[in-house]
């Protein structure tokens, strides 16, 4: 399952980045992120390893992700490991009046015994729906109040 999520933010990409490197707060603008759990001594960079308990509606799920990319004010990639498996990457790029668009991509496999194709399928919009809110929250976290 291919996903891509964007949305346009009032800050320079370094003010968006200054929200997204620390991991950690990660659960403060992602409803589905329940939890993380650094497996690595590193907690910024390639490498940084972290379990990161997800929840959407029932289904719970713990899954490792490793930091694949990291790229300051510009990029981070994740991947996937666990019983959903995959990639995923966070992109930012400067607009003009000072803007920032911030893009969300996925690509993830669903196990067999979770409908395989056809459960990603049936998930799709569960989760694009979930991860637009997850980006309005990063917005507002990032513009602030009155933003």
């Amino acid at each position: 399952m291919k996903l891509r999520v964007a949305i346009s933010i009032r800050a320079s990409p370094t003010e968006v980045w200054r929200t997204i490197e620390p991991i950690e707060r990660h659960v403060e603008w992602m409803a589905d992120a329940v939890s993380i759990t650094f497996m690595s001594s590193t907690r910024r960079g390639v490498g940084t390893s972290f379990d990161c308990l997800t929840r959407v509606g029932p289904f719970r799920t713990t899954d490792r992700m490793t930091v694949t990319e990291w790229a300051p004010r510009r990029a981070m990639g994740i991947e996937h490991r666990g019983v959903v498996t995959g990639r995923g990457r966070f992109t930012l790029r400067a607009r003009p009046g000072g803007r920032t668009r911030f893009t969300w991509k996925e690509e993830l496999t669903f196990p067999w015994w979770m409908g395989g194709a056809a459960g990603a399928f049936a998930a799709k919009p569960v989760l694009r729906a979930v991860w637009r809110r997850n980006l309005r929250a990063l917005k507002r976290l990032v513009e602030g109040p009155t933003g």
